[in-house]
């Protein structure tokens, strides 16, 4: 076979036969016993048989100028085969790696983050407005509510959540209790620790744990939920039936959120005084008939007020967000575990973000 591939007759070399891939290790080996081609006289009759591996051979032994001068002998086909692989080798390999700098990497991950925080608030406040738009042109429509799946979600998201609201209140209003007595002892003002657990749970901790809770509970469980639905193209099923996602699979969501956190909150703040109370009659030598008459007159109703009307904020902006990034899915489950961590992550934030532009407003306004 290696005749076959290399004769010699004389000072002139003959490549023939068939310089394929199936031959394409024995060809290397006889090129390498034959290094002296590249110098002589060349004849290229025409192969048996030639493709790109045997014509990638060919370039190597001979150096692109050469074959191409050398393949004008061969028949058409391959003749623009063995040119065609001369170009192609013949072109430099374009690299695309850069030099990367630490400093210059750190400020480019933070350009990425701000402009993905952006077009992440954009999609917030446009699906804001599409939900308040669809909302406004059911609000006369009764029959078009989805009162059995509120009633669903108030149970999920409410009911159910009860003793974990309650178990964590009354463990803060506890620590809180012990912090604010070691606090005032040195003062010898203990008896104040009964101010500083309602106004603390009355006016931020109960609404705000709540919220919190919820963020991390329910918010991941609306973006799990629309998550797999969008991954099996239920949500595309629902628009081709002419029926809207957003009334069907949010509005009730969003309500069963507006009705539960409100109570939730008032569930944490008994909870946070009542754990407030049990301190201070173990430890603090307050009875609870004494404790119930200094939070009458010390604490004014406004207090309470003040901290129940945060929660329908709360709630509105932790539901809009678990269903904005349920529908931010794409197919595959990778995606449904990113923007559920993204859903609380976000909701956390925008929770913590306005309770503290509404401590600000709140102290402003003298309540």
């Amino acid at each position: 076979m290696p005749n076959e591939w290399i004769t010699q007759q004389g000072e002139v070399v003959t490549l023939g036969g068939e310089w394929t891939l199936r031959h394409y290790t024995e060809l290397k080996h006889v090129l390498k016993r034959r290094e002296e081609l590249g110098s002589a006289s060349l004849s290229l009759p025409g192969f048996e048989a030639l493709d790109t591996a045997g014509a990638a051979l060919i370039v190597e032994l001979l150096g692109i100028d050469k074959t191409k001068q050398a393949a004008n002998d061969l028949p058409h086909a391959q003749q623009m085969l063995l040119i065609r692989i001369a170009e192609a080798m013949e072109a430099p390999v374009e690299s695309t790696r850069t030099h990367s700098h630490r400093i210059t990497d750190a400020l480019a991950s933070v350009g990425r983050q701000m402009v993905a925080m952006t077009v992440q608030q954009r999609q917030l406040l446009a699906f804001i407005g599409l939900v308040l738009a669809t909302f406004a042109s059911l609000l006369f429509r009764p029959r078009h509510w989805r009162m059995t799946a509120t009633v669903a979600h108030v149970q999920q998201s409410g009911l159910n959540a009860v003793p974990i609201v309650a178990l964590l209140t009354f463990m803060v209003g506890a620590v809180v209790a012990f912090l604010g007595a070691t606090v005032l002892e040195d003062f010898g003002a203990t008896v104040y620790t009964i101010d500083l657990v309602a106004f603390s749970f009355l006016r931020e901790f109960g609404v705000l744990l709540a919220a919190i809770l919820l963020a991390g509970r329910t918010a991941s469980a609306f973006t799990a939920q629309l998550g797999a639905m969008k991954s099996n193209e239920e949500i595309d099923a629902l628009k081709t039936l002419g029926l809207d996602p957003i009334e069907l699979l949010v509005l009730p969501r969003v309500m069963a959120l507006l009705i539960s956190l409100p109570l939730l909150a008032f569930v944490g703040m008994l909870s946070g005084l009542l754990g407030g109370a049990v301190v201070a009659s173990l430890s603090l030598d307050i009875s609870t008939s004494q404790f119930m008459a200094t939070l009458q007159k010390d604490v004014s109703v406004t207090h309470f007020l003040v901290g129940l009307s945060k929660a329908p904020v709360f709630a509105f902006v932790i539901a809009v967000i678990g269903c904005l990034e349920g529908f931010n899915v794409s197919g595959s489950a990778q995606s449904v575990g990113a923007h559920t961590t993204s859903s609380v992550v976000q909701a956390i934030f925008m929770v913590i973000l306005i309770d503290a532009l509404a401590a600000l407003f709140f102290m402003e306004m003298g309540w």
